[in-house]
């Protein structure tokens, strides 16, 4: 695609441009995300703080209790803080023990639950950070390609940042998912297809009249928004006393989450935040959804598409923009990419539930699925702190375990019938 560009005046904090993964071309601050010259991915180039890190540490933690503590590092301005935000972020990291008994671990094991956020989902970090690229590229309409909850998180934050939207999603989402997204009064759109199909459709719509002055959070504004996913990294090192985690197992969708919690956790080494040790992350995926990990265990460098088939909805994306560069990483930290099929994500999601409480939407039994898998494979070490991402609420995909999660018995109001029914 051409280069666009636009005035180097725009303030998005110490973001000072876009750089290649590929290629390394460099462009000004824009709406673009691919390269010119080689059509690689594009990411956010920065000029990051330097100076003594016990200062840096100590501002952000005397920031607010969301991702804006960490708006040194992002591609945010410096009073983001005080413009209409949802203000996602600083999410629990829950120490879980009876979860850890469950599955033999010996060490620690924390799960990062992001189904805290404001639309509970770990989308409203990402969108949180394209909301301000919008408004400094001036877009008037947010929107956006998605398998159920990053609509809700873009119709949610457009709402509160007062901005147009019109999201697009596979027409056969679970309904909870259609319900959050269309709440917030912007235009909900089903495409007749999968994600992909869906990605397609809005890749499309930008290159037309139709689609001026739209910012698409996941297509043009992707950069940006990718970004967002740092922010998992940043609070979980915080949490851990500005510690990098031993191993950490993350969902794969279109592998962006995971490429950025590695970049994230990388630049607090390069700032002297955390101490630099080895790390190991892993990688989760439905098995009717396994591009990458069909990739990783075959020692492919290509990620073959695959057309989805799992209840894993959120992580149905066939061919994930990111699957090589997980693959790379995975491979580099000596980690693994794994995945579980739709009973195994079931019996994941209840086992989580009924050990810490913690009720995860499908992608979450799918992490804790695949941590079960490869403890008992000898891939991951029991021995070791281990963090497991929660990225969403279960209340949006009820039909995963509504088949044998109901009432325990119907009975009349009385002692006798209580009694008789064998639960005193």
């Amino acid at each position: 695609m051409a280069a666009q560009t636009v005035a180097t005046s725009v303030d998005l904090g110490p973001a000072t441009g876009l750089s290649c993964r590929e290629c390394g071309t460099r462009f000004e601050l824009g709406p673009i995300f691919a390269c010119a010259e080689c059509f690689g991915p594009l990411e956010v180039a920065y000029d990051l703080p330097t100076g003594d890190p016990e200062a840096l540490r100590a501002a952000i933690e005397a920031g607010p209790n969301n991702i804006w503590r960490y708006a040194p590092l992002l591609p945010v301005p410096a009073d983001v803080a005080s413009k209409p935000s949802l203000n996602p972020g600083f999410t629990k990291l829950v120490d879980a023990e009876n979860l850890a008994k469950e599955l033999g671990v010996t060490g620690k094991l924390y799960v990062k639950d992001d189904s805290g956020n404001p639309t509970h989902s770990f989308k409203d970090r990402v969108v949180a950070i394209a909301v301000e690229a919008a408004r400094a590229f001036g877009f008037t309409t947010l929107s956006c390609s998605s398998t159920g909850n990053l609509a809700g998180a873009v119709g949610a934050a457009a709402a509160r940042a007062g901005f147009r939207s019109c999201v697009f999603i596979p027409h056969d989402l679970e309904q909870g998912k259609v319900v959050m997204a269309g709440v917030y009064g912007g235009d909900l759109v089903g495409i007749e297809g999968n994600y992909d199909d869906v990605n397609r459709f809005c890749s499309e719509l930008i290159g037309d009249p139709l689609g001026e002055g739209w910012g698409f959070v996941n297509v043009n504004l992707r950069p940006y928004y990718g970004e967002g996913s740092k922010t998992l990294a940043y609070e979980i090192c915080e949490q851990l006393g500005w510690q990098l985690p031993d191993q950490i197992v993350i969902p794969i969708a279109s592998g962006s989450q995971l490429t950025k919690i590695d970049k994230g956790l990388q630049e607090l080494v390069k700032l002297g935040l955390v101490e630099d040790k080895p790390y190991k992350i892993f990688g989760a995926q439905a098995e009717g959804c396994s591009p990458v990990s069909t990739a990783f265990k075959a020692g492919h460098d290509v990620v073959r598409p695959q057309k989805p088939n799992t209840i894993a909805k959120s992580l149905a994306i066939g061919n994930p923009a990111d699957g090589p560069y997980v693959l790379d990483i995975a491979r580099r930290t000596g980690g693994f990419v794994e995945d579980v099929n739709d009973e195994q994500v079931v019996e994941a999601i209840k086992i989580l539930a009924q050990t810490e409480g913690i009720f995860a939407e499908t992608a979450g039994g799918v992490t804790v699925g695949v941590t079960k898998k490869l403890i008992e494979n000898g891939q991951l070490d029991p021995t070791l702190t281990t963090v497991v991402l929660n990225t969403g609420d279960g209340l949006k995909t009820l039909e995963a375990v509504a088949a044998d999660s109901g009432q325990t018995a119907t009975i009349r109001p009385s002692l006798d019938a209580f009694r008789a029914a064998g639960l005193a």
